[in-house]
């Protein structure tokens, strides 16, 4: 059976705001679907994210080491961040950057953008590639444990493989590059550890 078309979709009868943080807004959303049955949402509205790869002049990527509560440990990661109202993606990129790395990008570019959690979040988020890397001293936020590792392309590969590296947006990202010839890929099977690493 064919599904309904995307202007077929669910149509928003009400909605209201149930909480309230610094980076996002809680709402309890009530619907319509196609069918004529009603139903109930839970979607967190999010001003947009951007994530950068740093690509040192040697091939090796800038990825940080992080806290992050909700994953229980810490974990690796490419440098991101929450767009500020209004906040142009590009520079957004380019602060997260120096904040976080300590690193200042020559060039960004652009990758793709792509939805984290579509299912109950509007978060968007930018991806750029940063080249042309200047150290300057980093300057995380106070409530941020960052550690910064410079790390060959083909040994974050083989990270990948092994689901050393848990985190979505830097598989993506790393995945894109591969896929367009910039980042290499190592040949051969790479062996899962029994216990996945933080």
């Amino acid at each position: 059976m064919v599904g309904p078309a995307p202007e077929d979709g669910e149509k928003v009868i009400s909605s209201r705001v149930v909480a309230r943080g610094k980076v996002v807004t809680v709402r309890r959303v009530a619907v319509r679907m196609p069918s004529g049955r009603r139903s109930s949402r839970l979607l967190v509205e999010h001003s947009g994210s951007v994530a950068i790869v740093p690509l040192l002049d040697d091939g090796r990527l800038v990825l940080i080491r992080q806290f992050r509560l909700a994953a229980g440990g810490t974990i690796w990661e490419i440098p991101a961040g929450h767009m500020e109202s209004g906040e142009d993606p590009v520079g957004c990129a380019k602060r997260e950057l120096e904040e976080e790395t300590g690193y200042r990008a020559g060039k960004v570019e652009p990758l793709f953008e792509a939805y984290l959690s579509p299912g109950s979040s509007t978060e968007l988020m930018r991806f750029f590639l940063a080249t042309g890397l200047e150290r300057r001293d980093q300057m995380p936020e106070a409530d941020e444990i960052i550690a910064v590792h410079a790390v060959d392309a083909l040994e974050v590969d083989r990270m990948l493989a092994t689901n050393e590296i848990r985190d979505a947006k830097t598989i993506a990202a790393v995945a894109s590059l591969q896929a367009r010839g910039t980042l290499p890929v190592r040949r051969g099977t790479a062996t899962r550890p029994s216990t996945p690493r933080s």
